[in-house]
């Protein structure tokens, strides 16, 4: 009878383990992914967030003038699909580590290569790949959980703020994608079955500052497509810079007639919005 006890109270007992191994709880400090599309490629963060619970953060529960991983947990990375500048050093593309050294009035940030690095264990300053300050600032309103998050972004430059208790810092970002377009463009245009006067026509107006090649692509896309209305507005905008009001109000009341007849009000109001600039 107690041997039989015993092999109940042993099967109950492994019944509970096994019921309390499967009870999953909410991470303490979860972790993030963050894809941003930047330039011709896509910028991947990844950090675990610790939350404050009315504690003195900077100076406290993270040093100054000490090394941080920018996080809890492991050690906060940063992974690049085409090459980046930060601060003027030129990033390839890869994975790195965001380590950072929190002052009173400025940061300290680090892009690192020990990608493998728990924390801060493992870190090699022979490893750094760039080490410069910002400025960091002072936010009314606090922030309860670290975070990052990427601002002002643009088609060559964001930032990456960090935010956490009521402080700030931004870490600028840039690219230069425009040599390796204007290859692929001219590349394209000139080689390839199907022209992409489209692409073209944008690239060479708002990056190169070449309307005149700008219009040119303009008109050949149009050839192709004549009922594409946002083309017409385009050149029509092209046109206008280019001080050819007449050409430009012949363009837009085209895009205009064909925005009507697809119901696209949007189109319609850009239109009418130019043609009253025009008169």
């Amino acid at each position: 009878m107690q041997v039989k006890k015993w092999i109940l109270a042993t099967a109950f007992g492994f019944a509970i383990s096994i019921s309390m191994a499967q009870v999953k709880m909410p991470a303490p400090s979860p972790t993030q992914t963050i894809i941003q599309d930047f330039g011709i490629g896509k910028i991947e963060l990844k950090y675990s967030r610790p939350v404050t619970k009315g504690r003195t953060v900077f100076g406290d529960l993270v040093p100054y003038n000490k090394i941080w991983r920018t996080g809890a947990n492991g050690a906060t990375s940063l992974k690049f699909s085409e090459p980046v500048e930060i601060n003027g050093k030129k990033i390839d593309t890869g994975s790195y580590v965001l380590y950072t050294i929190p002052g009173i009035d400025s940061w300290e940030i680090i892009i690192n290569k020990g990608i493998s690095n728990w924390g801060i264990d493992g870190y090699k300053e022979s490893e750094d790949v760039t080490r410069f300050k910002v400025n960091s600032m002072k936010m009314k309103t606090p922030v309860e959980s670290l975070t990052m998050q990427f601002s002002d972004v643009k088609p060559e430059t964001c930032e990456l703020h960090i935010m956490w208790e009521k402080t700030a810092v931004a870490i600028p970002i840039s690219t230069n994608f425009k040599d390796k377009v204007k290859m692929q463009l001219e590349d394209a245009l000139q080689n390839g079955t199907k022209k992409p006067y489209w692409a073209a026509a944008q690239f060479y107006n708002e990056y190169e500052k070449n309307p005149a090649k700008a219009l040119e692509n303009c008109t050949k896309a149009l050839d192709e497509n004549p009922t594409a209305y946002w083309i017409w507005l385009y050149k029509a905008k092209i046109q206008q810079g280019m001080g050819d009001k007449e050409g430009a109000m012949a363009s837009s009341k085209k895009s205009l007639e064909l925005a009507t007849q697809d119901k696209n009000d949007d189109y319609i109001k850009m239109n009418n919005d130019l043609m009253k600039k025009l008169k």
